[in-house]
């Protein structure tokens, strides 16, 4: 058994910690990121005056300044009201693309600008109607919304020179009568998502179901092809804690959307708190 000794002398006080470099370390910590969707969370930032726009954008992005955001989160707008408003699709029609609306795309690159290395997220929040045949569901006609999804990460790297390292699943639906947020998801479509980015030569990693731990859990560890094609399994407002059969799989477990208290005074303090519970009670990584 290898054992480390350290030596700690407090003025005329010595003490040996024997640590054991053998036993098993905890999971790697992935990291802290930021969200700009939900239809306007960041819709504001872009007409602040200079320099407070650059502050603010260096206090986010800057490494070893300010949050120093490892991970920025965007949504892939769908022409749907998504939480706080709508943003638009790069596709409002099946052969209409445009990879120049809406503000998701100047984050991005204002985040790249400031730390080349942040990684990057796409989540769509609300679909355009055409997406599943006009049904409200996106799942009828599943190549339709693996190709509405792999056009967009295609156009972040030939349009915006931006590699997309994770794209999420997320549902709401086309309109306000059939609302499946955060609660539906289609294994066929992650496969042939999978599927379709490495036939293109796409890295992109999935995470998913970007709502609870179960039942995708379940569905990892009795579904060989989809484990595969799953990174990570991200929940919302977990409140700290992880299922054990999202332990079991063995993926990454991330907290892909979280709150803590909005306080002024204390909000800080807070939001650290409940990082670190995320980590140690759990075994959240990003």
């Amino acid at each position: 058994m290898k054992r480390l000794t350290l030596i700690f002398g407090i003025i005329s006080l010595i003490r040996a910690y024997n640590i054991d470099i053998d036993s098993e370390m905890g999971r790697y910590f992935d990291g802290i990121g930021g969200l700009s969707g939900g239809g306007a969370t960041s819709k504001l930032l872009i007409n602040y005056p200079e320099p407070q726009r650059s502050q603010i954008l260096d206090y986010l992005f800057k490494p070893n300044f300010g949050a120093s955001l490892q991970i920025i989160k965007v949504e892939i707008g769908g022409d749907g009201q998504s939480t706080e408003g709508t943003e638009a699709s790069h596709m409002h029609e099946p052969w209409d693309e445009n990879y120049q609306r809406g503000y998701e795309w100047w984050i991005l690159k204002e985040a790249k600008r400031r730390n080349p290395d942040i990684l990057t997220y796409g989540l769509p929040w609300a679909w355009p109607g055409w997406i599943g045949n006009y049904t409200q569901n996106p799942f009828v006609a599943i190549d339709q919304t693996v190709r509405y999804i792999i056009n967009w990460i295609e156009a972040a790297k030939r349009i915006h020179g931006i590699n997309i390292d994770f794209i999420g699943k997320y549902i709401i639906a086309t309109a306000p009568s059939r609302v499946w947020n955060e609660k539906t998801y289609n294994n066929d479509y992650i496969k042939l998502l999978r599927q379709t980015l490495d036939i293109r030569g796409l890295r992109t990693r999935i995470v998913t179901p970007d709502g609870g731990w179960s039942p995708m859990a379940k569905d990892v560890l009795s579904d060989n092809e989809l484990a595969k094609a799953v990174y990570a399994i991200g929940a919302h407002y977990p409140g700290t804690t992880s299922d054990e059969d999202a332990q079991r799989t063995g993926k990454p477990l991330w907290a892909s959307e979280d709150y803590s208290t909005f306080n002024n005074e204390v909000g800080g303090g807070c939001w650290a708190r409940i990082l670190n519970q995320n980590y140690v009670n759990g075994l959240m990584t990003r």
